[in-house]
This record gives C-alpha cells, sequence and structure tokens, in this order.
C-alpha cells in the first residue's frame, strides 16, 4: 500500500494554517509547526484587537489537527529532517516554508540596548505579544508617536487614538499609504486621522530615540525638534523571514524564490505566504497567501509533483488593499458610519492612460479609475464602497470595457454591485 506523503509546515500564520487545513481536507494531513504560543490567528486584524473592537479570541484561526508549537532551528535538507529548539528532529517528505516576515526595525540611534532589548515603551506592531504589549501601555491621554504611515501605520494610528492616546504619526515620505493611494485619496485618510486627534507629519525623519532607565521619553526629528512621548510604535514596513531559506543553501532573493509551483531550489521543498518571492515579486498581503496555500494544496494532494497535465500553477495574484477606519460612534466619533478605502492594480496613470474621477467634498467620496488599451488597470475608491465589488471583477477580468464608457461611469456614479 502506498502510504501518504508526509508534509510539515513551519509557520502557524494565515498561510501556513490556511494550507495545512486544505491539504487535511484533501486527505493529506500535515504537520504544522508554529513558533508563537498563541492560538493561530488573522494578523490583518491585529489592529482591531488593538483598538479594542475585539479581543484575541475573535481573530483566531481554525487550527488543523496537526498542530506542534515549537521554534524550528535548521533544515537538513540532505536527510530531510528539520531540527527544532527543542532538541526533537521531524522527517518530512515535503517540507512548506510558511514563515512569514517579520517587522522592519529602522537604523534609529537609541533604539536598542546594549542586550539587543528595545527600550521600554518602544514597540514593534506586527505580533500579537506585540499587539498585547501595546494594548496593555497604552492609556488615555497618553503620548503615543507611530513612526511610519504605511497601512500599518494609519492602521496603529487609528487604533491608538480610539483608545484614547495622544498620537503623532511620522511619515518620511510625501503622502501616507503612497504604495496604495493617488495623492487625492491619500489627503483624504490624512484628514479623518486628523478629525479624530491623530497628528499628522509628512516628510518627516524621526533619526533619534532617547530613554532615561532603559524607557523611552522622547524622539528626536530630522531637524533637531524633540518630541516628548510615553510610546513608540515601530511600523516602518516587514522583511520576509528567510534566514531557515538562507541557511539551508536555498536561492534567495528578497524572499525565498519560487516557481509556479510553489518550489523552492530544492524540489523537495516549497514556499508560501510572506516569505515567498514569485516572479520577481514578495506580496506580504493576505489574498495571495490565500491563493498560494489553495494551489500548494492541490498540487500535494494530487500527485505531489506538479508533474499532471491538470496540476494547478500560481501565475500571481491580482490583489486588491482594502482598511476601515472607524472610531468609537462613527468615523472618529462622527455620526456617518465608517471611513472605508478600497484600492486596487495601478492608481497611478502612465502617459496615454484615461482617467475617471468623481469626488464630492461633501459626502467625503472619492473615485477614480485607470483605464489602458480599453482596460480597466486600477482604481481607488474612499468612502461609500458599494461599487468596489464591480469594479474589482471587471479589473480582474481584465476583458476590454465598452467603447462607449457608459458601464464604467455607471459602475463608478451607483451604489450597487458590491
Amino acid at each position: 500500500m502506498t502510504s501518504k506523503t508526509r508534509v510539515v509546515v513551519i509557520g502557524a500564520g494565515l498561510a501556513g494554517v490556511t494550507l495545512a487545513r486544505r491539504l487535511g481536507e484533501l486527505g493529506t494531513p500535515a504537520l504544522l509547526v508554529g513558533d508563537e504560543e498563541h492560538r493561530p490567528y488573522n494578523r490583518v486584524l491585529l489592529a482591531e484587537v488593538l483598538a479594542g473592537r475585539y479581543s484575541p479570541e475573535v481573530i483566531a484561526l481554525p487550527a488543523p489537527a496537526g498542530l506542534l508549537r515549537g521554534r524550528v532551528t535548521g533544515v537538513d535538507r540532505a536527510g530531510r529532517t528539520v531540527r527544532c529548539a527543542d532538541g526533537s528532529v521531524i522527517a518530512y517528505d515535503t517540507l512548506v516554508l510558511a514563515t512569514g516576515s517579520n517587522a522592519v526595525l529602522p537604523p534609529l540611534r537609541g533604539l536598542f540596548s546594549p542586550d539587543h532589548e528595545l527600550p521600554e515603551g518602544v514597540h514593534a506592531f506586527r505580533t500579537m505579544d506585540d499587539c498585547l504589549g501595546l494594548s496593555k501601555a497604552v492609556r488615555p491621554g497618553a503620548r503615543a508617536v507611530v513612526i511610519g504611515g504605511g497601512l500599518l501605520g494609519v492602521s496603529a494610528a487609528r487604533a491608538l487614538a480610539v483608545r484614547g492616546a495622544q498620537v503623532v504619526l511620522a511619515q518620511q515620505s510625501e503622502r501616507l499609504m503612497e504604495r496604495q493611494l493617488d495623492p487625492a485619496a491619500s489627503a483624504l485618510v490624512r484628514r479623518h486621522l486628523e478629525g479624530l486627534g491623530v497628528e499628522v507629519h509628512t516628510e518627516c525623519r524621526v533619526r533619534d530615540v532617547r530613554g532615561v532607565g532603559g524607557a523611552v521619553r522622547s524622539v528626536e526629528m530630522g531637524d533637531g525638534y524633540a518630541l516628548g512621548t510615553d510610546l513608540v510604535v515601530l511600523a516602518c514596513g516587514v522583511r520576509p523571514r528567510v534566514g531557515l531559506a538562507r541557511e539551508a543553501g536555498l536561492d534567495v532573493g528578497k524572499g525565498v524564490l519560487v516557481d509556479d509551483e510553489l518550489r523552492t531550489s530544492d524540489p523537495h521543498i516549497r514556499a508560501v505566504g510572506d516569505c515567498a518571492e514569485h516572479a520577481g515579486r514578495v506580496y506580504g498581503l493576505a489574498a495571495p497567501a490565500l491563493e498560494q496555500a489553495d494551489v500548494l494544496a492541490g498540487l500535494l494532494a494530487g500527485d505531489g509533483t506538479g508533474s499532471g497535465a491538470a496540476a494547478p500553477r500560481y501565475t500571481g495574484t491580482r490583489s486588491l488593499t482594502r482598511l476601515t477606519l472607524t472610531g468609537p460612534d462613527g468615523p472618529f466619533g462622527g455620526p456617518d458610519g465608517p471611513f472605508d478605502l478600497a484600492a486596487f492594480g495601478e492608481t497611478d496613470p502612465r502617459p496615454g492612460d484615461d482617467v475617471v474621477q468623481l469626488a464630492d467634498a461633501t459626502r467625503g467620496t472619492y473615485r477614480k479609475v485607470v483605464v489602458r488599451d480599453d482596460r480597466l488597470v486600477g482604481g481607488v475608491l474612499v468612502g461609500e464602497l458599494g461599487t468596489v465589488g464591480a469594479l474589482a471583477r471587471a479589473w480582474e477580468g481584465a476583458e476590454p470595457l465598452p467603447s462607449d464608457g457608459g458601464p464604467l461611469l455607471h459602475l463608478l456614479t451607483q451604489d450597487g454591485g458590491s
């Protein structure tokens, strides 16, 4: 009787848990090894835990049957085993790296103590432990500086403000969420944060963290101005965790290099999620991680090699970024509901592209789409996102738009179709 291939998955984040659970459903049990003490959870919702909207239990993921808590310290490719910090050794036929990513810690003076610990009051914002530590430290009236104005920094600043902190958001580039949003949409995000009391500084560089007795007391800006603070939140992006892969001799770029079957340079090792680099791209988003996990589950539950004519392939993900900002009684305490935004594809037009924009300053809504060669290539919407589903489907399908533009204008001006 042919035995089942033993699959070992390292990393109990969204990609690893989804893969292990899907494999179990397909009759190919996997051993999932995670190094966090907490139940697997949806990292995307950590800001909601910090804001007090959700408890940690609410964002927990359904754990697969085979879950082992432990830290993997090395991979023996020749022997097809992994070593754990407790001295145990786990054999595998197929190993999957779903090791995720780490928070980027900026090179600021005073950031680390001689024993490489962050000063008291300085927090990364990547894990449940980070979130719970920050949640315990914040209190009404506390002064907090959030360094980084991307998606994570904006979410953290909002959550801290909802908790009653006096928040300063320092963004080095010229606008908030510059990777996802155009200037007009970014300005609306800034306006809503400021409506909650967040003090936003763009084109602002933090160069020094100062403390007394091992606890942070102020941060120094690039112009020499010192800003007193009780808390500092580092939201400067993430970097793929590739240490295990590199030490094992796998090919690594920004992430672990994988092909359309999510194979690394070792045919017995695959990689998915934030740690994987496919076709020159590291996504760092939930939608690609889920799609990669689903494709790989199909491959591993099939013949295990992906050599069949009908074997699934991963060819990349066209993913949409969505963010909801809510205050305690509406958007930042206002009466008119949450502030919602979505961005997909290329939001900055190239020469020759057609751009359709609709803005309503009174309602605080903004809609923009970019059309190239009669195809929708990107868009950004702020407020009243009833049209986002239909627009995203038109973008994902990459079908030519009717030449009269009527249906596109209909999608932009109607609040249905989501």
